[in-house]
């Protein structure tokens, strides 16, 4: 690790230019427990246009050298896909005026020298800076306790966010479907959601 890391952020239709890096940053980072996701590069860069498409879009990432090591994105909820939007059409929340929160990912050997937090501020920061918007909200794949897969020494984030000031939204639940590693056909994950209340500046 280069104890020079370098910060690139880009909004809206820039953002694109970081989408190669980023697909696959994701396909290498999702493979682990819990996502085990058995990413496709085609599918990666599709899915990524979304950023490119939305105005206030934010791609926030970590370079060590040329190579993307971390990442993380954010976008208006109202941009989104219709799966992520979905749950948020049965609750009382206006959608335009909450912040998405999509990946948030470091590769193994940059964990825990608090890039983590940077990247929540980032996000909660280019957020608030509309003026606009009331909450911000994230999801997380459900995974059994018991799962085959599952670490002998892994450790959910649900502290982290706690202490980032996010909660679970009770029966705020999406579902997302992709191929997990070592399957021959997709299958839909449900995904739960959590949320903030962002400070007006």
């Amino acid at each position: 690790m280069s104890n020079d890391l370098k910060y690139i952020t880009k909004t809206g239709a820039s953002a694109s230019e970081l989408f190669e890096d980023l697909a696959l940053l994701r396909m290498e980072v999702f493979r682990d427990f819990p996502y085990l996701y058995e990413g496709s590069y085609d599918y990666e860069k599709e899915y990524l246009n979304i950023y490119a498409t939305s105005t206030e879009s934010m791609i926030f990432s970590v370079y060590d050298g040329d190579k993307m090591v971390g990442a993380t994105t954010c976008i208006p909820l109202k941009d989104e896909a219709a799966e992520v939007i979905m749950p948020f059409l049965k609750t009382n929340y206006d959608i335009s005026n909450i912040f998405y929160f999509g990946e948030s990912i470091l590769l193994k050997p940059y964990r825990g020298i608090g890039l983590g937090h940077l990247f929540f501020d980032e996000r909660e920061k280019h957020a608030q800076s509309f003026g606009t918007y009331t909450h911000a909200c994230f999801c997380a794949v459900i995974r059994p306790d018991d799962h085959p897969l599952r670490p002998d020494n892994y450790r959910p984030n649900d502290k982290f966010w706690l202490h980032r000031g996010y909660k679970q939204v009770d029966g705020l639940v999406s579902e997302f479907e992709w191929l997990d590693i070592g399957e021959n056909h997709t299958s839909k994950k449900s995904m739960q959601y959590w949320m903030k209340e962002l400070l007006r500046h």
